[in-house]
C-alpha cells in the first residue's frame, strides 16, 4: 500500500508512476476523497463536543427544574444525535472508498524501470552459459519424462483432472535432490535461515503482501476461509507483521521449501502440456526484510543467490529487468531469470526476484527502531524472489541435459543428493 500523506503531497509524480504502470487511477480522486473524509471527522468531532456541552447544560436545567428550558435542549441534543449517525455513515463509507482505491493501487516503479507495457519491452540485462547442441532433435521434458516412465499426466488428471503430475523413481527423487541443494546453498553459503511456515493462511496475511482484493481469482480458498499459499512469500513475509524489530537484528533471510498451489486463472491455453504451469509445485522461496536504505543492495544479493543455482547446475539463463507494465503490484523493481529450453528454443522463467520498498510492510505494519529507547518507527523493506521453482529446475535440466537415447545426465552438484548415480534412465512401466 502507497503512503497517503506522499500521494497527496506530490500529485503529478504520483499520476506520471500510475501512467508508467498503466493504472488510471489519479491524485485528485483520492486527494477529494481524503478532504471528504478528514472534513466529515472535523465536523463529526465539533458536533460530539458541542453534544458534551448540551449535556452539561441538559442537567443544570433538571437541576433548576426549568422544563422549557429541558425540552428545548433535549430536542437539540436529539437533532445532533441524527446529525452525528448520518456524518458517521458518511464518514465509514468514505474511509471505505479510499482503502478500496488504495488496496488495489500498484507499486511506484523505481527510477531504472523501464517504461513498457509488455513483456516486449523488458531489458535484457545478461546472459549466462552455453545453449547446447544437440546431433538430434531435442525433445521436450514432458516427452522425456514419459518415455522414461516416471513422469504420468494421466494418472494425476484421472485424481485431479488438468496441470497435475506424478513423478516417480528417479524424477522423485531429482525433485528432492533439488529442493535439498537450494536449500543447503542458500542456507549454508548465503546465511538465510530454513523455515518451515504454514501453507494455509487467513485473509490478514493474503492482504498483507497484496494478493487481496485484486488477486483472490488466481488463488485456492477452502471451506474454513483459509487460503492455500501460492509461494511461500505469503507465509515468510507475514512473520513480521504488526512487529516493531530492532535495526540491529536486520536485514532478516528467510528461506522455505513449500509446494505452492495456483488456480492459474486467465491461463487457459498457455502451457497446457507438461510441467511449465501447474496447480500444485513445489518452490524454494527467499524473503528479505531490510533497512529501505539497503534495499537496493540487499535486492542484487537475493538475485545473485538465484543465479548462483542456475550456474551451479549449469544451466544456460538470462536476466531481465522487467519494464513497468510486466511487474507485480507489490514490486517497484523486478528482476526475471529465463532458463533456456531447447524443445522450445527460448528461455522461460524460473525465478522473480522483487524489491517491494514499504508497500507491503505498510499493509502489515511491520516496522522497525535504531534503539530500544527510541519511540519513532519507521516501515521495513520487503524483498522476495525465486530460489528456484524446483518443477522448473527439473523441466531445464531434463531438457538441457538430454541424449540421444533418451536417457539423461545428472548435474554433477546434484549427483551427491542422488546416491552418485550418473544417470536417469527408462523405469519399468507402473501404470498403464
Amino acid at each position: 500500500m502507497l503512503d497517503l500523506k506522499w500521494i497527496c503531497a506530490n500529485p503529478t509524480e504520483f499520476d506520471q508512476g500510475l501512467a508508467n504502470r498503466g493504472h488510471d487511477a489519479t491524485a485528485y480522486q483520492i486527494i477529494a476523497l481524503d478532504q471528504k473524509r478528514r472534513a466529515l471527522q472535523t465536523e463529526l468531532q465539533q458536533l460530539q463536543s458541542q453534544r458534551n456541552t448540551l449535556a452539561k447544560s441538559i442537567g443544570q436545567a433538571h437541576g433548576q427544574k426549568d422544563t422549557v428550558q429541558i425540552e428545548t435542549l433535549t430536542q437539540q441534543s436529539h437533532d445532533l444525535k441524527t446529525r452525528v449517525s448520518q456524518l458517521e455513515h458518511d464518514e465509514k463509507n468514505t474511509a471505505e472508498q479510499l482503502d478500496a482505491i488504495l488496496a488495489i493501487l500498484p507499486n511506484m516503479p523505481a527510477s531504472d524501470v523501464p517504461i513498457g507495457s509488455s513483456e516486449l519491452d523488458n531489458k535484457i540485462m545478461s546472459t549466462w552459459g552455453q545453449i547446447p547442441h544437440f546431433d538430434f532433435e531435442p525433445k521436450s521434458h514432458d516427452d522425456l519424462g514419459e518415455a522414461l516412465n516416471l513422469m504420468n499426466f494421466d494418472r494425476a488428471a484421472a485424481m485431479s483432472g488438468a496441470r497435475f503430475t506424478v513423478l516417480t523413481g528417479q524424477l522423485a527423487q531429482l525433485e528432492r535432490a533439488l529442493s535439498n541443494f537450494m536449500l543447503d546453498v542458500h542456507t549454508q553459503e548465503f546465511n538465510y535461515l530454513q523455515v518451515s511456515p504454514p501453507l494455509l493462511v487467513k485473509d490478514n496475511a493474503f492482504y498483507g503482501v497484496g494478493l487481496l482484493p485484486k488477486f483472490a481469482d488466481n488463488a485456492f480458498q477452502t471451506t474454513t476461509g483459509h487460503w492455500l499459499i501460492p509461494t511461500a512469500e505469503v507465509s515468510l513475509t507475514n512473520l513480521v507483521a504488526d512487529q516493531i524489530l530492532d535495526a540491529q537484528h536486520l536485514p532478516l533471510r528467510f528461506v522455505a521449501h513449500t509446494p505452492c498451489f495456483r488456480s492459474e486463472a486467465g491461463a487457459a491455453g498457455r502451457d497446457t502440456r507438461g510441467m511449465i504451469r501447474q496447480h500444485q509445485f513445489y518452490k524454494v522461496e527467499l524473503v528479505s526484510i531490510v533497512d529501505p536504505s539497503n534495499e537496493v543492495q540487499e535486492h542484487e544479493r537475493m538475485t545473485t543467490c538465484a543465479q548462483t543455482i542456475l550456474e551451479r547446475l549449469n544451466l544456460p539463463y538470462r536476466k531481465l529487468l522487467l519494464c513497468t507494465g510486466d511487474m507485480g503490484l507489490q514490486s517497484k523493481k523486478t528482476y526475471d531469470l529465463e532458463v533456456w529450453l531447447p524443445s522450445q528454443n527460448t528461455y522461460r522463467e524460473i525465478s522473480s526476484c522483487s524489491m517491494c520498498g514499504d508497500y507491503q510492510a505498510r499493509r502489515l505494519k511491520a516496522r522497525f527502531k535504531e534503539n530500544v529507547a527510541q519511540t519513532k518507527t519507521t516501515f521495513v523493506a520487503t524483498l522476495n524472489g525465486s530460489g528456484l521453482a524446483v518443477g522448473r529446475t527439473i523441466v531445464a535440466i531434463l531438457e538441457n541435459y538430454q541424449n540421444k537415447d533418451g536417457s539423461i545426465n545428472i548435474p554433477d552438484v546434484l549427483k551427491p543428493y542422488m546416491n552418485n548415480q550418473e544417470l536417469i534412465k527408462p523405469a519399468q512401466k507402473v501404470f498403464s
